[in-house]
């Protein structure tokens, strides 16, 4: 049953997709002649919108409807796999432009969480937002025991009913689009919203996003390449985050790069290394690299260093994920599509009856037009879409880690192309994975094997001694109990070949006594017949025994 407040905010959500024309999207079908009535009904609003592409309505009421429904075009920018280049382009360009909430009540919200008056850890709290985001909200300050610079993230006050409610209705809209137009199952609308809440509610958990931080800080401490602010966990808690203020260069600012000098073939190509160390070095990446949350130093433009800023949303793979997606880039370097056709079925992406050649046909015809470009004029990242594209049509369930990795080699591939557009990607990232694999299958990996164990074996090399006793120990009685049963064995093998001897006997006796018989023989065959009789009650004896 819908609500008051709930039918008010639907009319609302209804009246701006209206404006923007996004009815365009239902099809020409009669099994969706109830939504089409509803938006007759409403005759008054007009697409005000109708000069503009449809990609673009749908970014524009996106952003009109607030916080909530911005995240959710960000979060279905990411799913290429379902959505057309040129909806998923506009949904990437979305950004929380959102009003910040008052300072005031922001400090309340941040003594809540540290238990006291703000004064008593902080000093020079500015009341104005150094940013405001969908989530959340940046503060600065500086910390009175020390005096670090920090900013302080807060969650908005108000951001939870309104999320719960507008996932509610986003809930009912995916069962109504489900129900009444079938085709689009195939975009599995209920879970995309799913997926959608489980991201956002771990959103509003700062600490969640305190623990990436620290764990991307500890896998770059001794890099040049990337910096991840320190993270004040003492003073952190679910809805306040204290870090490290930094100083740096949006990397959107291509001209304020430019007056400080800074390398940007170096720094384009370090962005690739970051991202592939990230990959297949630690297992854990950086999923939410757009230009907002990346900044670069200002120090050292000759060997310029990244900045990552919230850790929110990360991607781990697997090591059977890792290895084969290596395998799969290889192979495309090499243009060898039998073998990414055949990766694809050992690592379980597609399933195991594929029909590999009609697979690897389907891979040729797609990839084989783009590699008749330059190779530094191939997206790397549209490559590695039009495969998993290509793979649904062969039945590959959806990856999310892969469709995170997707999402965040299109973002670093696009920084870097912008920062220097002559970046050839693959040029950079092929010896970045040969040395990779090479240490995966060769000596060094047997050597990284025994390092990677040598804790357990630490661990039980004391208790060795003990366990060879017991396993000679074991043995030796094992070998007591062979040695008796093999005995009985042929001891029964020995009484077997008696029986037969005693049978065979008393056979050739009893056929003796026939003989004898039928020559009317009168005396001799009842004596061979007895003696015949007398042999084979031998032969049953011995088997008895």
């Amino acid at each position: 049953m819908i609500t008051s407040s709930e039918f008010k905010r639907l009319y609302q959500i209804t009246t701006v997709k209206l404006r923007y024309g996004l009815d365009e999207f239902l099809p020409d079908d009669p099994r969706v002649e109830l939504p089409k009535m509803a938006r007759k009904s409403l005759f008054w609003v007009k697409n005000e919108h109708a000069d503009k592409p449809l990609g673009e309505r749908l970014r524009l009421a996106l952003q009109e409807l607030g916080p909530v429904w911005i995240k959710f075009g960000q979060m279905m920018s990411t799913r290429r796999d379902l959505f057309p280049p040129h909806i998923a382009d506009q949904l990437a360009l979305l950004q929380d432009q959102v009003a910040p909430f008052d300072g005031k009540l922001a400090k309340q919200h941040i003594e809540a969480s540290l238990g006291g008056p703000l004064e008593t850890w902080f000093d020079d709290f500015d009341e104005t937002p150094l940013a405001s985001a969908s989530i959340a909200q940046v503060h600065t300050a500086i910390v009175k025991e020390n005096g670090r610079e920090v900013v302080l993230k807060v969650i908005r006050p108000d951001i939870l009913p309104v999320i719960q409610a507008d996932i509610k209705l986003m809930y009912r809209m995916a069962r109504i689009l489900s129900r009444f137009l079938p085709e689009a199952r195939r975009l599995r609308p209920v879970e995309v919203v799913q997926e959608y809440e489980k991201t956002l509610l771990d959103e509003l958990n700062l600490m969640r996003e305190a623990a990436n931080g620290i764990q991307l800080r500890r896998n770059f401490e001794d890099s040049d390449m990337l910096y991840v602010p320190e993270v004040f966990t003492d003073l952190s808690s679910e809805s306040l985050l204290v870090m490290e203020r930094i100083y740096g260069i949006q990397v959107s600012d291509v001209d304020a790069l430019v007056a400080n000098g800074t390398d940007m073939k170096l720094l384009s190509e370090n962005a690739v290394n970051i991202f592939f160390t990230q990959v297949f070095r630690d297992s854990f990446f950086h999923a939410d690299m757009h230009p907002g949350n990346i900044f670069v130093a200002r120090e050292n433009p000759e060997n310029p260093q990244w900045i990552a800023l919230d850790c929110g949303i990360v991607g781990t793979l697997n090591r059977e994920d890792k290895r084969y997606l290596a395998e799969n880039l290889l192979a495309f370097f090499n243009r060898d599509y039998r073998k990414v056709a055949e990766l694809h079925v050992d690592s379980g992406w597609v399933p195991q009856d594929t029909n590999v050649d009609d697979f690897e046909f389907a891979i040729r015809t797609v990839c084989e037009p783009i590699f008749e470009k330059p190779l530094a004029d191939i997206s790397f990242g549209h490559v590695l879409l039009n495969l998993f594209n290509t793979a649904r049509c062969f039945h590959m369930e959806v990856q999310p880690q892969l469709v995170l990795l997707q999402k965040t080699l299109l973002y670093v591939e696009g920084l870097g192309r912008q920062l220097y557009p002559q970046l050839d990607l693959w040029d950079t990232a092929k010896p970045f994975l040969e040395d990779w694999m090479s240490r995966q299958v060769g000596p060094q990996a047997v050597i990284e094997g025994v390092k990677s164990r040598a804790p357990f074996w630490a661990e039980k090399l004391p208790e060795l001694p003990e366990l060879l006793y017991d396993s000679l120990r074991q043995s030796n009685t094992l070998n007591q109990r062979i040695d008796t049963l093999f005995e009985s064995f042929m001891e029964s093998r020995r009484y077997q070949s008696h029986a037969r001897f005693y049978f065979g006997i008393g056979a050739t006796l009893v056929v003796c006594s026939a003989i004898l018989f039928s020559n009317h023989i009168e005396t001799y065959p009842a004596i061979s017949a007895a003696m015949g009789g007398t042999f084979w009650l031998l032969g049953w004896r011995a088997c008895r025994k």
